[in-house]
């Protein structure tokens, strides 16, 4: 074992070993999300990986450019003393990681953190490099192998492209063809066998006007483990009632899932005629929700709404896709939108027929991978003559087409975590503490807010992070962004992917976990919603926060 391990340390780059330990002690800088010593490890590893990579590509193109280099014996005393030197640099950078671990978690209202476990972060680093580095020198193998037996035919730097060539296209063939589409097909069909699971705690409903029920045009099996959660989750009139003192209606709510109907243009017919079957063109407000990527949909986004309106509200979603946002925006990022455009355009279609003055208001919501794929259900130009009242996207993500537009031209001197556009009359920005905007400003016809926080990085990641400094990082800074977080090259990309894989582990109210208090905030300017004093709005608040946190 000793004999491996020092062969192995020989084998590596003295300039490998530099850049890598420099790129490692910048990932222990705090970026938006706190991390555990297990991600942490991940991320120094995938860290010290790359910048090794990019360390001994250098040392290689030095040698290859036949450039002077010290001697064996000198080379091995320089290895040894730049081995020393990066230990002692990356153990004092690791004495800090509590400390800035600490500067996000007092942010977000968490414990502080006595030890950063650098012992354990090592260990998982060192793994990982060491799982990243096997393919690679693999790899490097393969192409000298072939590049050798190529050598008899042809000149020496031919073979050398020859060899790097093949070698390419068979790992592409292995990881794309093989690898890739099985991984893929094990995910997808777990997903949906989650789905189909039926919960014990979720009972069919009864009563007729509700959907899934024995008179429903929607079965309960076929809801999805995401739509029967959806429907037997909101609050009833009765518990309305019992907080507003006021009478309330049942709220309505109407969700396709993905075994449905064959195609998202026959689960959209569905999802309208059960919305006329249940009256939900009655109501004064109906509400198009685009659900996440496994068709969940945040309780807290729709019950703070039904809320606010006494229960004088209906929605309703269609499924998609089973995979998590993350895995349906790589593998299916066309087929949200195309589903959110059906069930916008046949719920908008029959709504336009409807007389105006008896037609409830019609809005636009999602969060996450819905917020993205509700943005492109429809296309301003075809509501201009009978537009709708507005939209709610809540964590939009960073491709979302009008959300990066309005933040790249919002007008100067605002924050790019939290943009003012124009003069506010067509789209807000809001966060844990409101909108920027000035105060009573005038509202047009139409009404969006995006509501998003400044430490989500699934809002905030751009690939351009890899070479240049982000503007939501210019000051000031967001209310939930350590003062301790700086860019750097490279790093601060794979931070930022680390911290998307676990931005629904904060607090709520942080990341990308939306608070029932804020949605409040949200709704009623989207909505207008008079009729709430101060004090009302106040204990409405507190009162669903208490009870989203149950």
């Amino acid at each position: 074992m000793r004999s491996w391990v020092i062969k192995f340390w020989r084998s590596l780059s003295a300039c490998g070993l530099v850049a890598g330990t420099l790129f490692f002690v910048a990932s222990l800088t705090p970026t938006l999300i706190p991390r555990t010593y297990l991600t942490q490890g991940v991320l120094s590893g995938a860290c010290f990986a790359v910048g090794y990579g990019i360390g001994a590509a250098w040392h290689w193109l030095w040698a290859y450019m036949e450039l002077p280099e010290p001697r064996e014996r000198l080379l091995l005393v320089l290895k040894i003393a730049v081995t020393a030197a990066c230990a002692v640099v990356a153990i004092m950078f690791l004495w800090q990681t509590a400390g800035w671990q600490n500067s996000i978690r007092q942010l977000m209202q968490l414990e502080p953190v006595t030890s950063a476990h650098p012992f354990e972060v090592c260990i998982i680093a060192i793994v990982t490099f060491l799982v990243l580095v096997a393919p690679v020198r693999l790899f490097k193998r393969i192409s000298r192998l072939i590049s050798e037996r190529s050598d008899r035919f042809v000149p020496r730097r031919v073979s050398k492209v020859i060899g790097f060539a093949v070698a390419i296209l068979l790992f592409w063939t292995i990881a794309n063809g093989v690898l890739v589409r099985y991984a893929l097909h094990v995910v997808d069909s777990s997903f949906a066998t989650f789905d189909a699971l039926i919960e014990p705690d979720r009972a069919q409903p009864t009563a007729p006007l509700k959907t899934g029920s024995a008179a429903s045009l929607l079965s309960w099996e076929e809801l999805g483990r995401a739509g029967r959660e959806f429907l037997a989750t909101g609050p009833t009139a009765a518990e309305i009632s019992a907080f507003t003192q006021t009478d309330a209606l049942e709220p309505i709510r109407v969700y396709v899932g993905l075994r449905a109907a064959d195609t998202a243009d026959e689960r959209a017919q569905l999802a309208v005629e059960e919305l006329k079957r249940v009256g939900a063109f009655e109501r004064s407000i109906l509400v198009i929700i685009t659900p996440t990527g496994s068709g969940w949909i945040d309780p807290a986004s729709m019950d703070t709404l039904e809320y606010l309106r006494h229960g004088d509200v209906a929605s309703v979603a269609l499924q998609y896709s089973y995979l998590s946002s993350p895995l349906s925006l790589l593998v299916e990022p066309d087929y949200g939108s195309e589903a959110a455009r059906a069930l916008f355009a046949a719920v908008y279609e029959y709504w336009t027929t409807l007389p105006r003055d008896k037609r409830p208001k019609l809005y636009l919501h999602g969060l996450s991978l819905g917020a993205m794929n509700s943005e492109k259900s429809m296309e301003l130009f075809e509501i201009l003559g009978d537009p709708i009242q507005g939209a709610l996207w809540s964590g939009p993500p960073f491709e979302s087409r009008i959300w990066r537009n309005m933040t790249e031209h919002r007008n100067a001197g605002s924050p790019a975590w939290l943009p003012q556009v124009r003069d506010g009359s067509f789209v807000r920005f809001m966060n844990q503490n409101g909108d920027a905007g000035p105060a009573n400003a005038p509202w047009g016809p139409m009404r969006i807010v995006y509501l998003q926080y400044a430490s989500d990085p699934i809002t905030f990641f751009d690939y351009r992070d890899l070479y240049r400094r982000p503007e939501w990082m210019d000051a000031p800074r967001g209310p939930d962004v350590s003062p301790e977080l700086r860019w750097y090259p490279v790093v601060t990309m794979l931070q930022l992917v680390i911290d998307m894989a676990v931005a629904t582990n904060t607090p709520m109210g942080y990341g990308h976990v939306f608070a029932p208090e804020h949605y409040v905030d949200a709704w009623l300017a989207v909505t207008d919603t008079q009729g709430w004093s101060a004090d009302q709005i106040t204990r409405l608040k507190q009162y669903l926060a208490a009870r989203g946190r149950k």
